[in-house]
């Protein structure tokens, strides 16, 4: 098995444990490929992507371009004369980027394709109530997500994980799955299997950016439907919903982080019920959604319990 020089493109959390796995499997990272710095926060202080300081800190040489098609970054990416690219959890690459190195550019990708083609492919696949999800590495063509897959490996999702929980599970999943990719196309045995076969003529499940009216809660869907909804954007980019207040108008904001499915036929219109003091249920089509853990707009997170004792819920509605 001949040693490979592997450009690493990432940006997030994500990215970073499959990085940390193929250098402890020995393998050549001789750059990475990151996100600009920029400000966030509060005080708008200059972050580092999690990819960047992991690198620094590994003493890797780190391109953070601008713009991909920019000459000069050009110029800086082909002289680490990369035989392979890696892509996790990066932005859309031009062609004269991902066909660069001779044996091309493998991203790995937290679903099952072809299903999930898109951002947001874990989120969905909760929100949608999946019960399996996976990972899977292909190599980079101009559609995205579409090039021939190498290899898949499946994820259970369990009936209440969340999103942020089965991030974690593909991420350690995903680092095991790009090492072997890796060491497969080293060793030059290794298969590419065409996504228009294994669609057999069906449309794809996309995952597509969330935005925030996709975040909103619908109180009118079933018990089932809402449940996934809120774990599937929890703990980020999260869901909310308002309450108006029955007196005055007044509407406020909050994000719902945990809830409780309960399956059962109470007869009532949708509404909130609560004995304002340790539970806060919704009424909803099937059962009852009960919110345990909330974040009103401009305060901190709080179990149910904490939110009760300083907000009188009986003033408000859906």
């Amino acid at each position: 098995m001949r040693e490979l020089r592997i450009v690493y493109m990432g940006t997030p959390d994500f990215a970073v444990y499959p990085l940390q796995k193929l250098l402890e499997a020995g393998h050549k990272v001789v750059a990475v490929v990151t996100n600009p710095d920029k400000p966030a926060g509060r005080g708008q202080k200059i972050q580092e992507s999690p990819v960047k300081k992991f690198a620094v800190e590994k003493g890797i040489p780190v391109l953070q371009p601008e713009r991909f098609r920019d000459e000069r970054f050009l110029e800086e990416l082909r002289a680490f004369q990369a035989d392979l690219q890696l892509v996790v959890a990066f932005k859309m690459l031009p062609e004269v980027v991902w066909n660069m190195p001779p044996l091309g550019t493998v991203n790995l990708h937290a679903s099952l394709l072809p299903d999930y083609r898109g951002a947001a492919p874990i989120n969905w696949a909760v929100m949608n109530g999946e019960t399996c999800s996976g990972v899977t590495t292909f190599l980079l063509k101009h559609e995205i997500d579409t090039g021939n897959l190498i290899f898949q490996e499946r994820v259970e999702i369990e009936p209440n994980m969340t999103a942020g929980e089965l991030h974690d599970q593909l991420m350690y999943t995903g680092a095991d799955l790009l090492v072997k990719t890796v060491e497969a196309i080293a060793a030059g045995d290794y298969p590419l299997l065409d996504q228009v076969g294994l669609l057999a003529g069906r449309e794809p499940k996309h995952a597509p950016k969330i935005f925030k009216e996709d975040m909103k809660v619908d109180w009118t869907l079933g018990v089932d439907a809402i449940f996934n909804h809120i774990r599937g954007l929890s703990p980020f980019p999260t869901a909310w919903t308002e309450f108006r207040n029955k007196k005055n108008g007044e509407v406020v904001s909050l994000k719902i982080f945990e809830t409780e499915r309960i399956v059962k036929d109470h007869g009532k219109d949708v509404g909130l019920s609560t004995d304002n003091k340790t539970y806060l249920d919704v009424l909803v089509e099937g059962g009852v959604i009960r919110i345990k853990e909330l974040q009103l707009s401009g305060k901190k997170r709080m179990k149910t319990e904490e939110f009760l004792r300083g907000f009188h819920i009986e003033d408000y509605s859906l």
